[in-house]
């Protein structure tokens, strides 16, 4: 902290309770009260260098009875301490100016028009000259722009409080983007991860979040030096600062981290496991003029008014560019919203921003509390269901065209694997993040069908390569809606795309007493018909090897058929002097008799599951007629004719 020394003289000020007194050996001759405080002093000093002390002194009117000339200043800023330190100016008393009294010491000045026409390098000129070091330096002008809360509206008056801010944004963008050598390891943002064991179908209950935690903004140690300097400001003060470092152009990522670094401070509600009491709020309740004074050391518990003003102002603050501030963050956030009845703009403002990048949600994040009036389910369901429908609305969503579905080949009854690019798309991460979030409000009871089906079925069925999420769902709510009829269970499983289950789904699917008949019948033929065909197709191949003209594939075991040719293999003939076409090896044919093998196997197993069910093979013969599916059996049957 710079400081500054004015004055020659030594101590002559000695404190009596609520008295100050001149030790010196003429008596003192003019009593000056501040608030509690009296200071007993001398006319000529104070005459010397105050143009208000001297006209009050000389408008003085001394009453009949006599008594010493007594000034009432309780309308000073900075009140009694400034005034001690602007007497022992005029004492010529050794003074020390630092960034903590420098502000009060420069309001003081001017309320007692202290300027060179009085006396030269008088305290205006000293504190002025001393306030240019105090904004040369990050710490000592956050200080002083501490200070100006005291002192308000003489510090705005004066423009100490603009001087202060343009310092402050103009360091902050300086650094913007390049570490800051001397205040790099000043903080340490932690976000907690929730890791759970995965499930058979591979969605959990929660996982890494991609954008950290309420107020740990997701940025580099090098980045937020100054973070946690400027939360300690109160929120006036505060909004002006951002507002100055947005138009000197700072980028939007550091002011989102600035900002969820101040609400995760003085917004306990952003973590669960704290109370609204722990907040430092103080201040009227005044729209106008409110004040959240972070270093207040005993303030009383915030009221939900001011608390619901704060969390409204800091949203209108958050940068428009998308992902700048965290998923987890604005989450929090909209708890909190609904907890202190915010206004409708504040909440639906919320669930747009968490809608624009709901794949980066995670699902413990997601389950927002029922908070409304009229409770009838145990998580907002709702809430979910707008946010959900901004994301398909939004223009990340179907406008810019998400990845459309996958052209199937004719006959092929393949599910998609997870590694192809449709796999890693926004919407398909918000579609295994749906299924997770079904799964985990599928038990509760009041819960309606058709408020879960229309959850279920904004996402398309492109949008999951795999329907083992939707399936587990429907099985948690079938278990935990039992009263449901048939037809409803009939309706709820159009949900599922049985064509695209996993074996294992499917195994367990053909085993389920809850799921209708229909789709029993649907998941078991589905099995059977890929289970045929990919053995139909080895079969082809395995009689292809055999042949003269059969070669393989250079890219995998996949035979290409007698006539036709690759790019490579095309070439290599051109090369060949002997003209001759290259033969299968014997390991490829042994690798391919062990496959079909391996399919007879698991064509057996799931034969024997139909057995279980216990039912005539006549009566599944008329049930696939009735399900439409008898023209398809006998069109695959000449593909099993190889066998």
């Amino acid at each position: 902290m710079v400081t500054m020394k004015l004055g020659s003289k030594p101590e002559i000020f000695v404190l009596q309770g609520l008295t100050w007194r001149c030790m010196t050996e003429l008596e003192s001759d003019v009593v000056v009260e501040v608030g509690e405080m009296s200071f007993y002093l001398h006319k000529f000093p104070l005459l010397s260098r105050s143009g208000v002390l001297q006209r009050m002194i000389s408008e003085y009117q001394a009453p009949e009875d006599g008594g010493m000339c007594t000034l009432q200043l309780d309308d000073i800023p900075g009140g009694a301490k400034a005034f001690e330190l602007a007497a022992r100016f005029c004492y010529d008393v050794k003074i020390e100016l630092n960034a903590l009294n420098v502000v009060c010491l420069r309001c003081a000045a001017e309320y007692l028009r202290m300027t060179d026409d009085y006396a030269e390098g008088n305290l205006i000129t000293q504190a002025e000259s001393f306030l240019a070091d105090v904004l040369a330096n990050w710490k000592d002008s956050i200080k002083a722009l501490e200070t100006c809360e005291g002192v308000l509206p003489t510090a705005e008056d004066l423009h100490i409080v603009s001087r202060c801010i343009t310092a402050l944004a103009s360091k902050a963008c300086a650094s913007d983007g390049a570490a800051c050598p001397s205040q790099a390891a000043a903080i340490a943002v932690k976000s907690a991860s929730h890791e759970r064991d995965a499930l058979w179908n591979g969605i959990g209950s929660g996982g890494t979040p991609r954008g950290g935690g309420a107020g740990a903004a997701a940025v580099s140690s090098g980045m937020d030096w100054w973070y946690e300097d400027v939360s300690f400001l109160s929120l006036p003060m505060f909004k002006r600062l951002i507002q100055a470092m947005e138009g000197k152009g700072m980028r939007a990522e550091s002011i989102a981290g600035a900002i969820m670094f101040y609400a995760g401070r003085f917004l306990p509600g952003l973590k669960r496991n704290t109370s609204f009491s722990n907040a430092s709020f103080s201040g009227d309740c005044g729209a106008g003029s409110r004040s959240i004074t972070p270093r207040a050391a005993s303030v009383s518990a915030p009221s939900e008014g001011d608390q619901r003003y704060f969390l409204e102002e800091i949203v209108a603050l958050l940068p428009a560019k998308k992902g700048v501030a965290s998923t987890r963050f604005l989450l929090g956030m909209l708890r909190t919203a609904m907890l202190l009845h915010a206004s409708p703009l504040c909440r639906e403002n919320l669930e747009r921003r968490i809608g624009a990048q709901l794949e980066d949600a995670s699902l413990d994040d997601l389950l927002v509390p029922n908070l409304g009036y009229t409770v009838e389910t145990l998580y907002d369901i709702d809430c979910v269901q707008r946010i959900l429908d901004y994301f398909m609305s939004s223009t990340d969503g179907l406008g810019t065209g998400y990845t459309s579905p996958a052209v199937v080949e004719e006959g092929s009854l393949g599910v998609p694997q997870a590694g192809s690019p449709s796999s890693l798309s926004p919407i398909t991460m918000v579609a295994k993040l749906m299924d997770g979030y079904l799964a985990e409000v599928a038990p509760d009871t009041n819960l309606k069908l058709p408020k879960f089906q229309a959850l279920a079925a904004v996402v398309p069925d492109y949008a999951r390569p795999v329907d083992d999420g939707i399936y587990r769902a429907m099985d948690i709510y079938l278990k935990s809606h039992p009263w449901l009829s048939e037809s409803e269970r009939e309706q709820l499983c159009r949900l599922m795309n049985c064509q695209k289950l996993s074996l294992e789904a499917c195994t367990h699917a053909a085993q389920n007493e809850r799921l209708p008949l229909r789709v029993v019948v649907q998941v078991l033929f589905f099995e059977q018909l890929r289970l045929r065909t990919s053995i139909a197709g080895w079969f082809f191949v395995s009689g292809n090897a055999a042949g003269d003209g059969a070669q393989p594939h250079p890219g995998g075991n996949a035979i290409v058929p007698k006539g036709s040719t690759t790019a490579g293999q095309t070439e290599r003939d051109a090369d060949a002097d002997d003209g001759k076409g290259s033969e299968l090896p014997a390991e490829a044919i042994t690798d391919v008799k062990a496959r079909v093998s391996e399919l007879e196997k698991e064509c057996l197993s799931m034969k024997q599951e139909i057995r279980r069910l216990g039912r005539p093979r006549r009566s599944w013969s008329l049930l696939s007629r009735k399900c439409g599916f008898g023209t398809k059996v006998q069109q695959a049957q000449p593909a099993m004719s190889g066998k």
